[in-house]
């Protein structure tokens, strides 16, 4: 039962998109996905359940670049020294879009516009790397718990135990479904994600199925965000649609639980805040912006990938593919989005096995 079977990635002919699927039964088989390693455990996955989204056909995320201003740097009305200095940037956590390029070959430089009549030098703006990951388009309702790791790290073969001499490192982002769990000596949960492979919960996300609070339509649309897990669900009624992980406010800046209402949307918009503080931040062209708790918002963040950790100043970040899934999927809704977000405790599993 410790054999390992690797095999290539499995991707969408044509689209380029890898599948994580459902296994039928727990006791025949275990499922799981690694973009890097492949498949681990079962060879012969079912139907498809969870699909990563194709890239909308006039989506705009395709080909941004963004970049991180260097703290107190001059911003130029043209691409050469000799021009007017528009303005000091001053220091702080600036965001801005990439415009145009121009290389100036008198002085040997590369150049940025960052906004119209604005230009830096290369030396002086850090481009960014968008994150990569993807959440899942859910399409028959799951039969147990599933999720991502959130580190790279072995399992083991036990709970409570270190991981063997050959035990596969699954690498960050790796999609798993939960056949069982246990709680070691020192109180933590361990979680089988197939084949006896035990992790612990410290280096998951888990999404269980949540009910739908009673304030919602059973038809109407909602997303659930987990701030204990970092991850979210949309669901339509009762259907979960969709799931992936989302990097909530920071302890110093909390994100608030409470059932809300999206009341304003943006395909994209600037956020400032902090003015004249240590966190001062400028984030331009934030993308699917989806206002729900006065300045709260889910949104797509472009300049950073930790998403399953607490990460922002409130704000619901999620990576920009899935916050565009939900934009225009809340788009056709019935009603406002319903936002509901709350802290699961991870022992309702237990709870939930008893039922």
């Amino acid at each position: 039962m410790n054999r390992i079977r690797i095999l290539s990635v499995l991707f969408l002919a044509g689209l380029g998109l890898f599948i994580a699927n459902q296994t039928a039964s727990a006791a025949a088989s275990c499922y799981i996905l690694s973009s890097d390693i492949g498949y681990v455990c079962d060879t012969n996955p079912p139907p498809t359940a969870y699909v990563q989204p194709p890239m909308l056909p006039d989506s705009i995320l395709p080909g941004r670049k963004y970049g991180r201003l260097v703290d107190n740097i001059n911003i130029y009305s043209e691409p050469n020294m000799s021009s007017t200095i528009v303005r000091n940037a001053g220091d702080g956590y600036l965001w801005h879009s990439i415009e145009d390029t121009a290389n100036n070959q008198g002085e040997g430089r590369l150049w940025y516009m960052i906004e119209p009549g604005g230009w830096v030098r290369a030396e002086d703006i850090k481009l960014g790397t968008t994150s990569n990951f993807t959440g899942f388009e859910v399409l028959t309702q799951p039969e147990r718990p599933f999720g991502w790791m959130l580190v790279d790290y072995w399992y083991s073969e036990a709970p409570g135990e270190e991981p063997g001499p050959t035990a596969i490192k699954l690498p960050r982002y790796t999609f798993v479904e939960v056949y069982d769990a246990e709680i070691d000596e020192e109180g933590w949960i361990w979680y089988d994600i197939g084949y006896g492979r035990w992790m612990k919960q410290t280096y998951l996300s888990i999404i269980e199925f949540n009910p739908r609070p009673e304030e919602i339509g059973d038809d109407e649309y909602w997303v659930e965000v987990d701030l204990y897990e970092q991850n979210f669900v949309a669901y339509e009624g009762d259907r979960m649609v969709y799931a992936g992980l989302v990097s909530s406010g920071l302890n110093r800046w909390p994100t608030y639980e409470g059932l809300f209402q999206v009341w304003e949307r943006h395909m994209e918009t600037n956020m400032i805040g902090a003015e004249g503080k240590i966190d001062y931040y400028v984030n331009e062209d934030v993308p699917h912006t989806m206002y729900f708790d006065f300045d709260i918002a889910l949104h797509g963040a472009y300049w950073h990938d930790r998403f399953g950790y607490k990460h922002s100043h409130g704000c619901v970040n999620m990576p920009p593919r899935d916050a565009e899934w939900i934009y225009f999927w809340s788009d056709n809704a019935p009603n406002d989005l319903w936002v509901w977000v709350h802290t699961s405790d991870p022992h309702n599993y237990f709870k939930s096995q008893e039922g």
